[in-house]
C-alpha cells in the first residue's frame, strides 16, 4: 500500500484527513484513460481540500464489509475506498461504475490474525466457489493432516475452515487461492505441498514481514495493519508529492521493494561477497539499487564510493535513471558511480596509455581469415572440415582469455569446460596457432578487445589502493572471468565488499563462470528470490515454456532451477498473430501500439523487441512514419522503446510487442554453431537463443503481443486460444 501521513486539508472538524493509495493501484492507474487519470487527480485534490461530503463517499447496500465506500470519479468511474478509522482512508482501486459496485459489495478487508497486516479477500467469490464443492468431504483431502489450530496460527481466516476439508485437488486449491490474500495463499499452498506448519510459518513471515516477528496483533485496528508493512508503503508528504507520483506511476511502481527483497537489500552486514539469484521479474535489479543506496548512505564523507555496474552501457544508463528516481539525496547519489564494466575498464587503462578497441567490424574478418587458412577436423560424416571463425573466436575468449593461458603447453592441458567436443593434441596445436595469429595481428595494430582490456585494468588496479568500498553488480551471469577479476581487484576483501545479482536462466552470452575459482567465495551468502512481481501468471507461463526445463549451473557451482518460481498477479493471455508478410506484420504493430497509446499507456512504458538490428531499424522507421514517437536517448527524445532482444536486458514495460518471431530469424542462423562442427556447441547455442527469447518475453508486465511473418519460430511455444 501507498499511504500518506501529513495531508494539510481538513475534514470539517474531524481532524486532518489522511488518504492512502494502494501500491498495486499504481499499476492500474497507469492503464486508465488519460481523462480518467485527470479525474482521479482532481478527486484526490478535493479530498485534501474539502470535506468528506464533497467527495460523495457512499456506502453500498449489501456490502460484505461495512468499511468499504465508493467515491465518484466521473459519471462512469468510481473509486473504491476503505475507511481505516477516524479521518483515515485507503484508495484501493478505480473501476467502471458497475465493476466498482461489484467489487465494493464482494470484498472484505481484515487484519491477518497471525501477521497483523491488512488483507482483502473476495468473499462473494469464495461463497460461489464453495457451492461448486461436494457437500461431503472426500475420502482424502489435500489438507486433511492440518488442524484448525495450525491454520489459525498461520493466519488463515476461520471462515475458510469448513471449506478446506472438501478440497481434494490442486486445481480446486488454485481456484480458491485466487480469491485470497497473498499470506493465506502462501500458507495453504505450502501446506498442500507437504511443508510442516512451522516451515510454512517461517516462509510466510519471511515473505510478508521480511522475517520480523509481528508482535501483538489487534485484529480490529485497520490503520495499524495498513502501516504494519512499511516495505509495501511509501509515505507521501501531501497532495503535491502525490501528484508528482501519479504523473509517472509506472516509474514509481518499479522502485518498491517487497519485504523479502528488503531483507536482502538492507541487511547490515554480509561477512563477504553475497550472491542474489532469481529469475526474471523477481526484483534483483531494484534490490541491487536499494543496496547501493543503503551502502552509500552509510559511507563517511571522505570520498569513499560505491560502484554500481553491469554488463552493457544501455543497462548502466537504465540503472542510473532508476537510481535517480529512487533517491533525491544528492550526497548519496554523488557517492555512487554507475558505469558499465567495459567503460570502467577503458577508463582505468586510458589513464595509463592510449586505448583503441577492436570492434566486431575488425574482429570478424580476422577470425574468418584465420579459419579459412587454419585447422581442420573430421565431421561426423567423415569429411574434412575447417573450424569456423566463430569457433576460433569463442575458443580464444572462453578458454585462452578466460583461463589466462600463456602458451601452447598450457592450452594443451587446459580444461575446455562448456566447449563441447574434445580436441586432440595435434588439433590443439593448430587451433592455438590460428588464435595466436589473430592475437598477433591485433597487437601489431595496437588494438585490444574489451575482454583483454578488463584483465589489463585488473592488473593496474591491483597495483594501487582499491578505489571502491563496495561494489554492486547487476546481470552478473553475463560477465566474463576477466571482468570478474577486475571487479575483485576494485574492492578490498572485507564485509559488504561485493553484492552480486545474477540469473543463469537469462545467460545470453557464452560466459560460464565459477566465482569460487576466481577467488570470490559466496557459499553461505547466497539468497534466491522466487516470486515474480513484474509479469502476470499468464505471461510467465508462456515465457517459462520457452526454456527446456533443465537445471543450469549457477555462479556458485550449484544447480539453479525454476522450482518455486511463480507470479503473484493474473492478467490477459499473451496474443500471437501470424502474418503473410513483414509489411502486414508491421501494419498490425502500428495499430497495436497506437491502441495502447490511445488507452493512456505512457510511451516510455511501451516496448518493441526484435532479434536483429536491421529489423529494429525498420520498426523504428515505420513507427516514426506513423507519427508515433520512438525513444532516442542521444537526442533526448522520450517515446516507445524499440530495441534488439539483447538490449532489452534489465528493462521492463507495461505493454510489450515482440515481433519478427519467424522460423528463419529465431534462432538466428549466424548465432548457432553447426551440429556437424560441434554438437555440444550447437545445443549450447540453441539454449542461449531460448534464454534470449525468455529474456525478451519477461520484459512484459501486463500485456504481451507476439507476431511473426510466415512460419513461426520453433522456439515459440503454442499459445492456447
Amino acid at each position: 500500500m501507498l499511504t500518506s501521513n501529513s495531508w494539510t486539508g481538513s475534514r470539517g472538524g474531524d481532524g486532518v484527513a489522511e488518504l492512502g493509495i494502494d501500491r498495486e493501484f499504481l499499476r492500474r492507474y497507469a492503464r486508465l484513460p488519460r481523462p480518467v487519470q485527470r479525474a482521479v487527480d482532481a478527486a484526490i485534490v478535493k479530498f485534501a481540500e474539502h470535506t468528506q461530503a464533497g467527495l460523495h463517499l457512499e456506502k453500498l447496500t449489501g456490502a460484505r464489509d461495512p468499511n468499504v465506500r465508493t467515491i465518484r470519479i466521473t459519471d462512469f468511474w468510481r473509486g473504491i475506498v476503505l475507511a481505516l478509522g477516524g479521518a483515515k482512508y485507503l484508495l484501493q482501486d478505480v473501476l467502471p461504475h458497475d465493476d466498482a459496485n461489484a467489487y465494493a459489495v464482494s470484498r472484505i478487508f481484515s487484519v491477518n490474525q497471525a501477521l497483523g497486516v491488512l488483507e482483502v479477500r473476495d468473499q462473494v467469490g469464495i461463497e460461489d466457489f464453495a457451492r461448486t464443492l461436494p457437500v461431503a468431504p472426500p475420502a482424502e483431502g489435500l489438507l486433511d493432516r492440518v488442524s484448525n489450530a495450525d491454520l489459525r496460527r498461520l493466519g488463515v481466516d476461520a471462515g475458510l475452515f469448513p471449506l478446506l476439508p472438501r478440497i481434494n485437488s490442486d486445481e480446486q486449491l488454485e481456484s480458491l487461492c485466487r480469491l485470497l490474500p497473498e499470506a493465506q495463499r502462501t500458507a495453504l499452498t505450502g501446506l498442500a505441498a507437504g511443508m510442516s506448519p512451522d516451515e510454512v510459518l517461517q516462509e510466510v513471515i519471511g515473505l510478508i514481514l521480511a522475517g520480523e516477528e509481528p508482535g501483538k496483533v489487534d485484529t480490529g485496528d485497520l490503520e495499524a495493519a495498513a502501516r504494519r508493512t512499511p516495505d509495501r508503503i511509501a509515505f507521501v508528504s501531501g497532495p503535491v508529492e502525490l501528484a508528482a507520483i501519479l504523473a509517472r506511476p509506472f516509474d514509481l511502481w518499479r522502485t518498491f521493494l517487497h519485504p523479502t527483497q528488503r531483507d536482502v537489500a538492507y541487511r547490515e552486514v554480509y561477512s563477504g561477497p553475497a550472491l542474489v539469484t532469481g529469475s526474471a521479474g523477481t526484483g534483483k535489479t531494484v534490490t541491487g539499487l536499494h543496496r547501493a543506496v543503503f551502502l552509500a548512505g552509510r559511507l563517511p564523507d571522505d570520498g569513499s564510493k560505491v560502484l554500481l555496474t553491469t554488463f552493457t552501457r544501455a543497462l548502466a544508463e537504465a540503472l542510473g535513471k532508476q537510481l535517480y528516481r529512487l533517491t533525491d539525496d544528492a550526497a548519496v547519489r554523488s557517492r555512487i558511480d554507475v558505469v558499465s564494466i567495459d567503460k570502467l575498464a577503458y577508463e582505468i587503462v586510458a589513464r595509463v596509455r592510449r586505448v583503441t578497441i577492436a570492434g566486431d567490424d575488425v574482429l570478424d574478418p580476422l577470425w574468418d581469415a584465420a579459419a579459412a587458412a587454419g585447422p581442420t577436423y573430421h565431421n561426423r560424416a567423415g569429411k574434412v572440415t575447417r573450424f569456423s571463425g566463430a569457433f576460433l573466436r569463442r575458443e580464444w575468449e572462453q578458454v585462452v582469455l578466460a583461463l589466462q593461458l600463456a602458451g601452447v603447453e598450457e592450452y594443451r592441458e587446459a580444461r575446455r569446460s562448456g566447449r563441447g567436443e574434445g580436441l586432440r593434441a595435434a588439433q590443439r596445436d593448430q587451433v592455438w596457432a590460428a588464435m595466436q595469429g589473430v592475437a598477433g595481428q591485433l597487437a601489431k595494430k595496437g588494438l585490444r578487445t574489451h575482454t583483454q582490456l578488463a584483465d589489463e585494468a585488473a592488473e593496474i588496479a591491483r597495483r594501487s589502493a582499491p578505489p571502491y568500498r563496495h561494489v554492486v553488480v547487476d546481470e552478473g551471469q553475463d560477465l566474463h572471468p576477466a571482468q570478474w577479476r577486475l571487479l575483485r581487484a576494485l574492492v578490498a576483501p572485507e564485509p559488504n565488499d561485493l553484492f552480486l545479482l545474477a540469473d543463469p536462466h537469462q545467460r545470453i552470452y557464452d560466459n560460464h563462470v565459477s566465482l569460487a575459482q576466481l577467488g570470490i567465495q559466496v557459499r553461505g551468502r547466497t539468497r534466491r528470490l522466487t516470486v515474480n512481481y513484474r509479469t502476470t501468471h499468464e505471461i510467465l507461463d508462456l515465457s517459462v515454456r520457452v526454456l527446456n526445463g533443465d537445471a543450469v549451473l549457477g555462479l556458485d557451482d550449484q544447480d539453479d532451477t525454476l522450482r518455486g518460481y511463480r507470479s503473484v498477479t493474473h492478467g490477459g493471455a499473451p496474443e500471437v498473430t501470424a502474418h503473410a508478410d513483414r509489411d502486414g506484420e508491421l501494419d498490425a504493430l502500428i495499430e497495436r501500439v497506437g491502441t495502447w497509446l490511445d488507452q493512456g499507456v505512457e510511451p516510455h512504458a511501451i516496448g518493441v523487441a526484435a532479434r536483429t538490428g536491421s529489423l529494429v531499424k525498420t520498426i523504428g522507421r515505420v513507427l516514426s512514419e506513423a507519427h508515433i514517437d520512438v525513444a532516442d536517448d542521444r537526442r533526448g527524445v522520450d517515446g516507445v522503446r524499440v530495441s534488439t532482444m539483447h538490449r532489452m536486458k534489465g528493462l521492463e514495460f507495461q505493454c510489450l510487442a515482440v515481433v519478427g518471431l519467424d522460423a528463419a530469424v529465431l534462432p538466428a542462423p549466424n548465432a548457432v554453431t553447426s551440429a556437424a562442427e560441434d554438437p555440444h556447441g550447437h545445443r549450447q547455442d540453441l539454449q542461449r537463443e531460448r534464454c534470449l527469447l525468455f529474456v525478451a518475453l519477461t520484459r512484459a508486465r501486463d500485456v504481451l503481443y507476439l507476431s511473426h511473418s510466415g512460419a513461426a519460430s520453433t522456439l515459440l511455444p503454442a499459445v492456447a486460444s
